[in-house]
C-alpha cells in the first residue's frame, strides 16, 4: 500500500535512514529487513553540527543538533537532529572481515597479545542513522542529558496531578498548534488507519475493540535479531497508558502477550522465552501500546523503574480490577519536566 500519510518530516517519532544495502539471503529467509535497498538522501540539503547533545563510548553512539538549509554560512537554516550509531555484528558476516587481506593498523603487540584497528569494506561499515527533521526545542530537550529524579505517584496523584498536566499540555496543543511529544500523534493513527507504514506491519489482529497491529520499532535496523525491538499499538482508541487499565482490557491484553509471541516466533523464529514483554510508565505517548525485545537487549527503557511486564499486569487485573487506579507507580523525570516539582510537593505534604 502506498504511504499518503504525511512527509517524515512531519512524524513525531524518530525516523531511521533506510537501509542502503539489501538484506542477505539468510535474512530474508528469517523475514528481517522488510526496508527498502535502494540508496536514499537526507531529507535536507547540508548538515552544520553546532552542538553534541549527548554521547555514549560504551554504547557507540553520538546525538548532534545542526542547522540545515542553509542559504549561506550566516543563515538561518532549520533545526535537525542526527543519531549516528554503530550497528551490532551479523554473526553470518562476521567471518567476512578477516577474510582474504583485511586493511590493518598495528596497534601494539606483547607477547601473545595484539591489538589493531581494522578498516572494513563498505558492506560491513553501515552506520545506522536517525534523522529528526525539522526538530523542535522539545525535540533538543529530549535528547541531551539530564539529571534524572525517582518520584512516586499515587492513584491520586495521578488523577489530581498527573492527568491534568498532561491535558493542559494536550490543549496547548490545539490552541497553538505546536507538537507535544508525550500526546498521541497522527503517525499512530496513520498506521493504525494503514496510511503509513503499511508494508512493515508484521502482523494484524483487526478487531476494532481487542486487536492491534505488531510493527518494528524504528531503533530497531531489522538486519539482525540480537536487538530486535517491535511495537504492538492497539486499535481501540482512548487507552492513554497503564492507569487506564481494567478488566474489560484483558482480552486485548491477552490477545497482544498471546498472537504478538506467535507471530514473532513465525516470523523470526524467536520464542516466546527468548522475548521481554512490557509497557511503559511513563509511557512515551499516550496511545496504549507494548514493547516486544529480545531477552538479551538492554533496551532503553528496560529497567525496573519504567518497565512493567505484560503478563503480571494481566495477572495484577485478574486479582485487583482497580490495581492500576490505586497502586502508587514509581518512575524517573527528567529535571526540566514540568511535572517533577508537582509531584515532588504532592510527596512533601
Amino acid at each position: 500500500m502506498a504511504d499518503t500519510g504525511p512527509p517524515p518530516s512531519k512524524r513525531k517519532r524518530e525516523l531511521d535512514a533506510e537501509e542502503t544495502e539489501a538484506p542477505s539471503t539468510e535474512q530474508k529467509e528469517a523475514g528481517v529487513g522488510n526496508g527498502t535497498s535502494a540508496p536514499d538522501r537526507l531529507p535536507f540539503s547540508g548538515f552544520r553540527v553546532k552542538k553534541v547533545l549527548r554521547e555514549s563510548a560504551r554504547d557507540k553512539i553520538i546525538f548532534l543538533h545542526g542547522k540545515v538549509n542553509e542559504a549561506s554560512e550566516d543563515g538561518d537554516g532549520e533545526d535537525a537532529i542526527v543519531i549516528l550509531e554503530k550497528t551490532p555484528f551479523q554473526v553470518e558476516q562476521v567471518a567476512q572481515l578477516l577474510m582474504g587481506s583485511p586493511e590493518l593498523q598495528l596497534q601494539f603487540s606483547n607477547d601473545i597479545y595484539s591489538a589493531y584497528r581494522l578498516f572494513p569494506p563498505k558492506q560491513l561499515s553501515d552506520v545506522k542513522t536517525t534523522v529528526v527533521y525539522p526538530a523542535t526545542e522539545k525535540h533538543l530537550q529530549k535528547y541531551v542529558r539530564r539529571d534524572l529524579h525517582l518520584v512516586r505517584e499515587t492513584g491520586d496523584d495521578y488523577k489530581n496531578i498527573t492527568l491534568p498536566h498532561l491535558e493542559s499540555q494536550s490543549l496547548s496543543i490545539q490552541v497553538t498548534g505546536h507538537r507535544f511529544s508525550d500526546w498521541p500523534q497522527e503517525w499512530v493513527y496513520n498506521i493504525l488507519d494503514k496510511k503509513a507504514e503499511a508494508d512493515r506491519i508484521v502482523f494484524e489482529n483487526p478487531d476494532p475493540s481487542d486487536g492491534f497491529v505488531l510493527i518494528p520499532d524504528l531503533k530497531w535496523n531489522q538486519q539482525q535479531l540480537d536487538d530486535l525491538y517491535l511495537i504492538a499499538i492497539c486499535h481501540r482508541r482512548g487507552i492513554k497508558s497503564l492507569r487506564d487499565l481494567t478488566p474489560e482490557h484483558l482480552p486485548l491484553l491477552r490477545n497482544i502477550l498471546r498472537e504478538g509471541q506467535e507471530a514473532i516466533l513465525q516470523r523470526y523464529q524467536v520464542k516466546a522465552d527468548r522475548l521481554r514483554v512490557y509497557l511503559h510508565y511513563l509511557p512515551s505517548y499516550y496511545h496504549l501500546h507494548v514493547h516486544f525485545t529480545a531477552l538479551g537487549f538492554e533496551a532503553p527503557g528496560a529497567g525496573v523503574e519504567r518497565a512493567h511486564l505484560l503478563a503480571e499486569v494481566i495477572e495484577n487485573l485478574e486479582c485487583d480490577p482497580e490495581y492500576y487506579q490505586q497502586r502508587t507507580l514509581t518512575f524517573t523525570l527528567r529535571a526540566d519536566d514540568p511535572l517533577l516539582p508537582l509531584l515532588q510537593e504532592a510527596q512533601r505534604s
